[in-house]
This record gives structure tokens, sequence and C-alpha cells, in this order.
């Protein structure tokens, strides 16, 4: 990969001879885990301006309507978050000159509190092309990273880096958006109808409030409007974070299910994808890649969804199950096969899936990867319920240097899958009610106990003997099954982020308080040997939209679960008036809730909700002390399993978590809430 400094430019076409669609990264990490941006692309004529509103892109308006731009959305690194954007530039518009990414952010924070801004371009086969650091970020509140653009029949790069203090706002009115400042700014969650301009309007930062409307659901399939969002700007700083997302036109799903016309619980709603029959692993397999295939082929939102990031164009998709390929004496056949037409060309893929557990074969994905190369595919594709780790393959392949031809090697869990459908029928919508009414099918099968598809489900071989020697301190700092088992928890923790995000209509991912540039294999080292050490598995997750970061960490000497978040103290209020505030915004949470005060330098009493309802005062430290804050935390016995039931070890996780999101962090309302500390 090139590194080209703040100003350079370069060929995309030199670097790559498959430089038609480029994956385009945006990068970051925080010291705090706090700390986040939110990507827009813009596309400009040859006056340097927007040709319309549709030319700018962002969270509300992810996709072109012809697929030469998509916005894939955050996925998490070894060391931070990662926003992705696919160009498909063989469809950019012939009146298009420059493709300007830009971020931005909102409430005060500044590019300067992040770290490692990165913008990396990528080639269709996910080679990485050239790389592009950022290193004098200060008060800016919005940024330029880079730009395409033509130059003849050639598109190249320029590594931009320019800076604006003025938000979104001020970067949006220099390529002729029109800001629409409203006296009053929103301060609810109920949709507005937007006037018929020509002109874009900047959108609103993107909150929890932010999803689909929760009022009224209509029984059929609802409609979302459009929205006018107001500049952040001009939005007063404490109701900037409740204006209302802006969205296209799209049908979405009723979240609340119109009532049952059985007659009791006992009959079973007619499914289009059934599955009570299914009993081996090989009928699994083929229902489920028949199933997901044949929908990503009539859906074209999950088309592009799944696809697009692995460098398939946006254009007719078609599938097929069970193709027998040549290799050698023995015919080969893939569990799938992906073709994607555009403007002429082909875009293909091999597909291996497993479910129920079972795990991918080295050598049968090694075999179907040396198929693609000698017929020129252009990518394989494994399905499990594994779930892939930055730095951390599921399968172990050799690519053979020698070949002209690159097969690029991606993987999916059907995990990720499930949390794609319900972001797109619960909180974005599709293009029509069958489509929607399509995933909704889909999502159902994925999520029946006799499908297969549950995603990560089984701690490793490691598990049960590394628990074993931490509960008798016999197990050693140098022993490798330890990385495993911290591995397994990466894995386990991103999983609970996918559900836990599809669930809300909101990003949740894990934080990486490590640099970029540091080796996953030696964070997983350190982490292992802070097991060995004190017996805890620790992780932390953030929901996008909020400041809030949840702390897990599973104590595998007490078997214990506790889960926790820091609130901090509001400035200039009485130390018992803010506690009786805290108190009465978690009036619905559980009574079991450890509410513990803190001071600088150190922690001041706590006590359980129950215990301290009637006596708020008691959470006041004895000398007087001001607390600077107050951590909550829900505590919780873990399965001792390796997951595969339903006291198992992952599900108490994933239980936990979203016990402690729903039943405290929800209900936190106007209470910023901070990073919490792992305890």
């Amino acid at each position: 990969m090139q590194e080209i400094s703040k100003g350079a430019n370069v060929s995309l076409t030199a670097l790559s001879e498959d430089a038609g669609a480029v994956v385009v990264s945006l990068g970051w990490t925080s010291a705090t885990g706090a700390g986040d941006a939110d990507v827009s692309v813009l596309l400009l004529d040859e006056n340097g301006k927007i040709r319309s509103e549709n030319d700018f892109y962002f969270y509300n308006h992810p996709a072109a309507a012809d697929g030469s731009v998509q916005l894939l959305g955050k996925t998490p690194t070894s060391n931070g978050d990662e926003d992705r954007i696919s160009v498909d530039l063989t469809a950019v518009p012939e009146d298009v000159a420059r493709i300007v990414v830009a971020a931005s952010q909102y409430g005060g924070a500044r590019f300067g509190d992040l770290d490692d801004l990165r913008m990396t371009v990528a080639d269709r086969s996910g080679e990485p092309l050239v790389g592009y650091s950022i290193e004098d970020a200060g008060v800016e509140t919005a940024f330029i990273f880079g730009e395409l653009y033509r130059r003849g029949e050639e598109w190249k790069f320029r590594a931009v880096g320019q800076g604006y203090e003025t938000g979104l706002a001020g970067l949006a009115t220099d390529f002729g958006i029109e800001v629409l400042e409203d006296a009053e700014p929103t301060t609810g969650t109920e949709p507005t109808a937007a006037p018929e301009a020509a002109s874009a309007a900047v959108p609103a930062p993107p909150t929890e409030e932010g999803g689909a409307s929760d009022s009224a659901p209509a029984p059929e399939a609802t409609t979302a409007a459009t929205v006018t969002a107001t500049p952040s700007a001009t939005v007063p700083a404490q109701t900037r974070g409740r204006a209302p997302r802006t969205t296209k036109k799209k049908v979405t799903l009723p979240k609340v299910a119109r009532k049952s016309l059985a007659e009791n619980d006992s009959w079973r709603t007619a499914r289009l994808f059934p599955v009570p029959s299914l009993k081996s692993d090989k009928e699994r397999e083929v229902r489920a890649t028949s199933v997901l295939l044949s929908v990503m082929a009539e859906v074209p939102e999950l088309g592009r969804r799944l696809t697009a990031g692995f460098g398939a164009p946006a254009g007719r998709m078609q599938t097929f199950t069970e193709v027998p390929l040549p290799h050698g004496d023995t015919p080969r056949r893939p569990d799938g096969v992906i073709r994607v037409e555009r403007a002429g060309k082909l875009w293909t893929a091999l597909v291996e899936t497993k479910t129920h557990g079972n795990p991918l074969k080295d050598e049968q994905v090694q075999q179907y990867m040396d198929i693609a190369a000698r017929r020129g595919y252009e990518a394989v594709i494994t399905l499990s319920n594994d779930v892939a780790l930055d730095g951390s393959p599921v399968v172990d392949v050799k690519i053979d240097g020698r070949r002209k031809h690159k097969v690029s090697l991606w993987h999916l869990s059907w995990a990720e899958v499930a949390h794609q459908a319900q972001m797109l029928i619960r909180h974005e919508g599709v293009g029509n009610a069958a489509h929607a009414w399509l995933l909704h099918e889909l999502l159902e099968y994925l999520q029946h106990e006799n499908s297969g598809c549950h995603g990560f489900q089984n701690m490793g071989p490691a598990w049960v003997p590394v628990r074993k020697g931490i509960e008798d301190e016999t197990i050693s700092p140098d022993d490798g099954r330890a990385v495993d088992v911290v591995e397994s928890w990466e894995r386990l923790i991103r999983q609970v982020c996918l559900r836990l995000g599809g669930e809300l209509g909101q990003k949740a991912l894990p934080v990486q308080r490590t640099r970029r540039d540091s080796d996953p294999r030696a964070r997983r080292v350190a982490a292992a040997s802070a097991l060995c050490a004190d017996g805890r598995l620790s992780a932390e997750l953030r929901i996008d939209g909020t400041s809030s970061v949840i702390a897990v960490t599973a104590d595998l000497r007490t078997g214990k679960v506790r889960t926790s978040v820091d609130v901090p103290a509001p400035e200039g209020s009485y130390p018992l008036a803010m506690v009786k505030r805290l108190l009465r915004a978690l009036a619905e949470a559980p009574a079991d809730l450890h509410v513990q005060s803190l001071v600088e330098g150190g922690n001041g009493p706590r006590g359980t909700l129950e215990r301290l309802r009637p006596e708020p005062g008691d959470l006041l430290p004895k000398d007087g002390a001001a607390p600077t804050g107050f951590r909550l935390s829900l505590i919780k016995g873990m399965g001792s399993t390796r997951g595969n039931t339903e006291s198992g070890f992952i599900r108490g996780v994933d239980a936990a978590v979203d016990r402690f999101y729903h039943g405290v962090v929800a209900h936190l309302g106007a209470v910023e809430t901070r990073g919490g500390r792992r305890g």
C-alpha cells in the first residue's frame, strides 16, 4: 500500500487493474472509547457544487439509487472503529467530477480528541492501494479526509485534510448545500414533513431517539416521511441530541404485531420458510443457503448490504445453489454462487455455508479458493455461526502469489446477516412492502431453534480446561489456551453488539483502548495474562448516538457477570439534589441495581436501589465530599456450560447485557452517561 501526505495525489488505475470499484475506509481511535464521527459523501460537478440534494450521502441517505455510492457503516477493528464506503466508479454519472469524503462531530466534540485519523482506499478485491493519515487535527468539528476525482478516463485520489471549525454546516455550505436554520429546533421524535426544495438539509446528529418512530404503528407496513433537520451549529446543546433523523420514504414493518386471529396459542402461523422438519446438518445447510441467497437476489437492499463490502457492484444479482464445478477428477459443489451484473461486467463469488456450530474446514475452503482463481471468480464467501475478528482468520488458507487473478476470502456470520435484516425491516426501511415481508420471514427463519443459524455458540475446546485451571489456580500465564479463550470472548462481545444494535437500530461496537497500529495477537496475549492472574474477562461496548460505555466483566472464579456504566455528576448541582434526580431517573430500574458514588481519588458509599430509594442521603460521603459521579452495576450469575443450553455462559452474558441496557441505561433519559470503568 502506498502512503501519501496531505495534498498529494495518485492514480488508482496505476495502482491496481481492479480499481473500477473501490472501498474507502475512514478510521480513528479514542483514548476514552467515547469518540466517534459521522461519515458523509458529496458528489460534485465541474464547478465544485452538488447537482441536487441527492448528491449528499450520510447516515439517513446511505446509498445512491444507481449503486454508485453506498455507506456500509461502522465495523470494529483490532484497535478502534472504521467506517467503510463502497464506490462503484464505473457507475458514477459522467457529470460528476469529484467525490468528496468527509466526517463530522457534534456536541462540542473535536477531531483533536481522536487519535489515528486515517483514510485508506482498497480495490474491488479488498487489496489496500493508498493510505493517508491526518496528523494535525485540533479544534475542527468537520474534516474532508480526501477526494476521488476524474482525469480523462482515469480516477485519482487526493489527500485533502481540510478541517472546519463550523462543523458539517460550514462544510456543506461550501459545496452548495443550503443550510436550513429553524427558529425553534425540534425537540421531539415525531417526524415533520420536509418542504419540497432543491437544496439538501444538513442532518442533525444521530441520537437514540432518532430511529423509526414507535408512536401509533399502522396495522399494515408503515412509511417513514422525509423530515427537515436543523444544523448542529444553530441548535442549543440541550436539545441538539433530540432532533429526528432524516430519511427517504421507505417501507418498514411496525414494531407491534397485529392481533392474531388464531383460536389459541397452539396454532402456528404459516411461514414462507418452514423449519420444524429439519433434522440433519446437511438439510440445515442446504435450506439456509437457499433461503438466504434467494432473499438476497429478490431484496436488492439486503443483497447490496451483504456484498458491497466484498467488492460487489450494485447491479442485477442472481444466486444459485449446489453448483457443480470441475476440480481434477472429482467435481466440487460449493453451497452457493452469487453473480452480479453491472454495465456488462460480471462479479462472481463462491459461497461455503456451515450451520449448527459446525466449523469451516480449511482444506475445503482452500479447494474453493483454487477453483475460484482458475475460473476467474472474484471472491469466496464463507458463512457460519463463527464471528470474524480483525486480525484473526476464521480459516487458514494459502494464496498463490504467482496467480495473476486475485481471489478475496471473506466471512459472514449468521448473526451479522440477522443484524442487517433487522436493521432494514425495523429501522431503515426497504423499497416496498413485499421486500419488507420477505426480510421478516428470513429473520423468523434465522431465529428459529431448528435453523442452526444462531451465531456464535461455543467458547471452544479451551474453555473448560481454562475455567477449571482458574478455579483451581493452576493455570499459568504462558498457557496458549488462555489466548484462545480471550479470542472467543472477543467474538462473543462482537455478537452481543450485533444483536443489541439490530434491536435498537443503532450501531453498537466494542471499545478498544489501544492504538490502531498495535498487534492484535500481543493485545490478546496481555489479556490472557490478566485472565490467568485475576480470573476475569473484561470488555466495553458503546452504542452509537450516546456517550454511554457499558463495561462487562465475567468473573470466572465467582461465576458472576457484572455490567456497569458511570454517570457523571451534573456541574453546579447540590449533592443531595443530584442523588434524588438520579434515583428518579431509575424509577423503573431493577431493585437489585448497585449504585456507588464516585469521589476524587476513590469510591464513596454504595447500596442497592431498593435500600437507597427511601434514604437517598446514604449515597453521599460522610466527610461531606461532593460526588464526581455514580457507578451503576448489575450482577448476574453466569452459566457454566459452553453455551449450547439456556444456562450457558454465552447466553448468560448476552442476557446480562440485554437486562442492563433495557433495565438501566434506557431509563437514564436526560442523565448524560460516560464511560464505565471496569470493575
